[in-house]
């Protein structure tokens, strides 16, 4: 049957010479995998960049339950990014967002709010003229609260770990703040919350894991 959903890309791999196989997670389906036929050919050269990390889609797609990959009939880019692909800095944040979302975000019942939470945050990044420095910092806030554990106060982040005063006191100030909000953090400041925020969603899934790309963020953001 068809349907008609919106959808984030996560990753794909090659499959065969000309194909894919691409994780979408869809506001109607949750996760779902798609097989997308010759897109690596040099006849669909430009196809293959509505299929990378990140971009938003909307689609018609074949849809069968229980089946472990679907097809899609429709695709389209419904938000290119402007500043997202030229921004050094933005470029590591997404990468970052990339990584937490393949590590942690799996066939949520809940589909549509994290799916719109997720396009919204990524079109806010898009659209900041300045003061981005602490986006992925709120956006781990945030997505916790849509997977079901919290950061609602500084004792659910922080649980049986202790902290520095001045650390304790720019947290309590960044869990209930917007994106838009301006709160300013040195370098280390920020790399000890984000340390404290890794470690706490390490605390609630088992497979998170080491963070690769924040090296990355460390390289990019001094």
């Amino acid at each position: 049957m068809l349907h008609k959903t919106r959808g984030i890309v996560f990753r794909f791999t090659k499959y065969g010479e000309t194909s894919i196989i691409v994780n979408i997670f869809t506001e109607l389906f949750g996760l779902q995998s798609y097989i997308v036929n010759g897109v690596r050919s040099k006849s669909s050269k430009n196809k293959i960049a509505l299929y990378q990390p990140l971009t938003l889609l909307e689609m018609v797609v074949y849809h069968r339950e229980n089946a472990n990959i679907n097809r899609i009939k429709e695709v389209k880019c419904f938000y290119p990014y402007q500043t997202i692909p030229v921004d050094i800095k933005k470029s590591a944040l997404a990468i970052f967002i990339n990584e937490v979302l393949n590590k942690t975000v799996k066939d949520e019942s809940h589909a549509q709010d994290l799916c719109t939470f997720l396009m919204e945050s990524l079109q806010a990044l898009d659209q900041m003229t300045e003061k981005a420095e602490n986006f992925h910092l709120l956006f781990l806030l945030k997505l916790s609260r849509l997977l079901g554990f919290g950061a609602y106060n500084l004792i659910e982040v922080l649980g049986p770990r202790a902290s520095d005063e001045e650390t304790e006191r720019l947290l309590a100030q960044l869990i209930p703040a917007d994106y838009n909000t301006f709160i300013a953090l040195t370098n280390t400041q920020r790399r000890a919350i984000l340390e404290l925020l890794l470690k706490f969603y390490a605390d609630h899934i088992d497979t998170f894991g080491e963070m690769r790309s924040v090296q990355v963020l460390r390289d990019v953001m001094g």
